[in-house]
């Protein structure tokens, strides 16, 4: 990997299917793919959209100078490999999500590429760890951090709460 060339790509991480298993390794073979990684702390909350059980949530700083699409690939291969069988149904529960939140500071919107997504303003379990890790980084369509944003972010409207796993990730 020419490091020249590397972006920073934050990366969302969920499961709610035997989470603790599925969330270490996939940080292992993040870790396997991409050298050193940013880990936020991990956040539980409820299922948002769908039944089930709550989710782990937590979000990842990778360096690459692989494509958005190859990157993009290479994360549902990780995520094949975690047993995830997309479905129709967008909110079904999950051995493990991963998404490309952002790609540098590209701002990207065409067929099934959205960067930065729009999850990051949406949704609590995206921006708090965001926030813990990039927070002086700059949301490109808004202008503003990912800091800022939390504080703006009605925080009381999803509930989540720091998760320790032992031995923590």
């Amino acid at each position: 990997m020419a490091e020249d060339r590397a972006v920073r790509v934050w990366l969302s991480l969920g499961s709610n299917i035997e989470r603790q298993r599925h969330i270490r390794q996939a940080l292992e073979d993040l870790r396997k793919g991409f050298g050193s990684l940013v880990v936020s702390p991990i956040y539980e909350s409820e299922a948002v959209g769908c039944e089930g059980e709550n989710f782990f949530n937590l979000v990842v700083g990778i360096r690459t100078s692989l494509s958005i699409e190859d990157l993009a690939h290479r994360l549902r291969d990780i995520e094949r490999q975690h047993g995830r069988r997309r479905s129709s149904d967008k909110f079904a529960p999950r051995t493990l999500d991963i998404d490309i939140l952002t790609y540098g500071d590209r701002v990207v919107d065409q067929d099934d590429i959205q960067l930065p997504r729009d999850e990051i303003t949406r949704y609590a379990f995206v921006l708090l760890p965001l926030s813990e890790v990039a927070g002086g980084e700059v949301h490109p369509p808004t202008g503003l951090t990912y800091r800022e944003l939390w504080e703006s972010f009605k925080q009381t409207a999803q509930p989540l709460w720091r998760v320790e796993l032992a031995a923590q990730i």
